[in-house]
């Protein structure tokens, strides 16, 4: 069986590059980079693949906010008469996974693809915003992980370690009632945390920008869409690390491990 991805590129994407390599590392055998132009124009069908990536990078700029100008393209862009949302939205009811890392989880975000609540892959009930330390964030952070969640890109995972990138990273529910459902419901996956052991903590720097419940990253019901802040294809190698020299680092970087659950998952393992 081979795995194929989907990259989307263009647009102020950059990670496409490393996205694509970390796919390729955890074991599939077909990772197409494709700009969003031509996914708008209907040159890509999505049922030929089993995973669908959205890189992070400038999207758009950022400008009108953080992905919200490639969200309107997706929402409004029709192909042979059906909107490009229903189609992504389909490639996800029919079992397929969907990814986004930073502005690429703020774009599912935006589109209402998270946290999907109720099966409602269009209604959006979180937003992320500018950071508490109204500035560029470039750090490395720790995370813990929600076991009992359903998210399939984490299983096996207590911890991670990654880096964030951003300048719009803080997580908001439309209202207190969105992010406790999101804790109650265990789509919360990533929590960021004081130390690599702590507990989630809203503070700064461990929280980078002041996210609501401390959380980083968030799953739909099925676990299949999952999005994140942090840049998990930032952490393939141990030289990766910021203190690989000084420190016993694994071979492979954590981040790695996203990718590869994703590639079990797909090959039903």
């Amino acid at each position: 069986m081979k795995l194929s991805a989907l990259v989307p590129t263009g647009h102020g994407i950059n990670c496409e590059v490393e996205t694509s390599r970390a796919l390729e590392l955890a074991g599939f055998d077909i990772v197409d980079q494709v700009h969003l132009n031509f996914i708008a124009r209907g040159d890509v069908a999505f049922d030929s693949y089993g995973i669908i990536v959205f890189p992070g990078g400038f999207l758009d700029g950022d400008d009108l906010g953080a992905a919200q100008a490639c969200a309107n393209r997706i929402r409004h862009t029709r192909v042979d008469g059906e909107r490009l949302i229903d189609r992504l939205v389909e490639f996800v009811r029919r079992g397929g996974l969907v990814l986004g890392i930073c502005n690429g989880f703020q774009l599912l975000v935006k589109l209402g693809m998270l946290p999907a609540f109720d099966g409602d892959y269009t209604r959006r009930e979180i937003s992320l915003t500018a950071n508490d330390s109204g500035r560029f964030e470039n750090r490395w952070v720790y995370l813990s992980v929600d076991r009992d969640s359903p998210c399939v890109f984490t299983r096996g995972i207590d911890r991670l370690y990654l880096t964030v990138r951003h300048g719009e990273g803080k997580i908001i529910g439309s209202s207190p009632s969105v992010t406790a459902r999101l804790l109650e419901g265990h789509q919360a996956v990533l929590r960021y945390t004081a130390g690599p052991q702590g507990p989630p903590t809203m503070e700064y720097p461990w929280n980078p920008n002041g996210a609501e419940q401390a959380i980083a990253g968030v799953c739909d019901a099925t676990g299949r869409v999952f999005g994140m802040m942090p840049h998990p294809e930032a952490f393939q190698d141990r030289t990766n690390h910021p203190r690989w020299t000084r420190e016993d680092v694994p071979e492979n970087g954590l981040g790695l491990t996203i990718f590869k659950n994703a590639a079990s998952f797909i090959r039903g393992l």
